[in-house]
């Protein structure tokens, strides 16, 4: 009975469009969208928490927007000298996010801070513009490469002692590898080692959040300025799963 007023009072909390909207690109795209359901408030709050400890002006970079659950958190905490960015390859998700900046409070008080990249993020210039990152982009969908060069770039984007949070649905790397084959075994423990190299390296702190449906592990990474040994580093990365 508890778990089942939970998960009501979870669905209650979020626009049934944005339910709509991501489950049927959940359908239709599932590689690059690798939920069924939009992250909940509690997720989202959690995955922002670095930055809304700050305060002053930064750069703010969100990966993997989707509907805006995320975003909508982001927003909450950008002051007027804060810049933000969104990266959202899919075409369907970069409509949707346009149109509740145009017409939502929420979204419309940072629209003019606010610019939207259609592109994948390997597509900015590997800058380190970034005071924070913030990534949802589900990672266990990609091939273990992509997953390193994507995580590599986000690093680069980042300033010095810049903060990248992003999270992982609990459990489910190892869920599905009981019911996969040899394969797509390899595939996932290959992603599961490139997170972790990371992980390992650059991790200050993280935060389970039991109340998201599923269950989510935030990671929040800070990089220290990069030199040669480091940028080294990063190029070699992981090589193997």
């Amino acid at each position: 009975m508890a778990a089942r007023a939970l998960t009501f009072k979870w669905l209650m909390i979020k626009p049934i469009s944005d339910y709509l909207t991501f489950f049927g690109e959940f359908r239709r795209a599932f590689r690059t969208t690798g939920a069924l359901a939009p992250s909940g408030r509690g997720l989202a709050r959690c995955v922002c928490k670095p930055l809304a400890q700050h305060s002053g002006p930064c750069r703010i970079l969100e990966v993997g927007s989707g509907t805006g659950a995320v975003t909508r958190e982001i927003g909450r905490v950008v002051d007027a000298d804060m810049q933000l960015d969104l990266v959202e390859l899919n075409e369907r998700f970069v409509s949707y996010l346009q149109g509740r900046f145009e017409r939502e409070p929420a979204f419309q008080r940072v629209s003019a801070q606010t610019t939207i990249f259609a592109q994948p993020v390997e597509e900015l210039e590997a800058e380190p513009v970034y005071d924070f990152i913030i990534s949802g982009l589900p990672f266990n969908n990609f091939a273990p490469e992509d997953v390193k060069q994507i995580l590599r770039h986000l690093v680069r984007l980042l300033k010095p002692n810049g903060t990248l949070s992003f999270f992982e649905y609990l459990w489910i790397r190892r869920a599905k590898s009981v019911f996969s084959r040899h394969d797509e075994r390899r595939r996932l423990g290959g992603v599961g080692c490139v997170v972790n190299w990371f992980v390992d390296r650059y991790q200050i702190r993280e935060h389970k959040v039991f109340s998201n449906l599923p269950p989510a592990l935030v990671h929040h990474l800070q990089c220290v300025p990069q030199t040669s040994e480091t940028r080294e580093e990063l190029n070699g990365a992981v090589t193997s799963g």
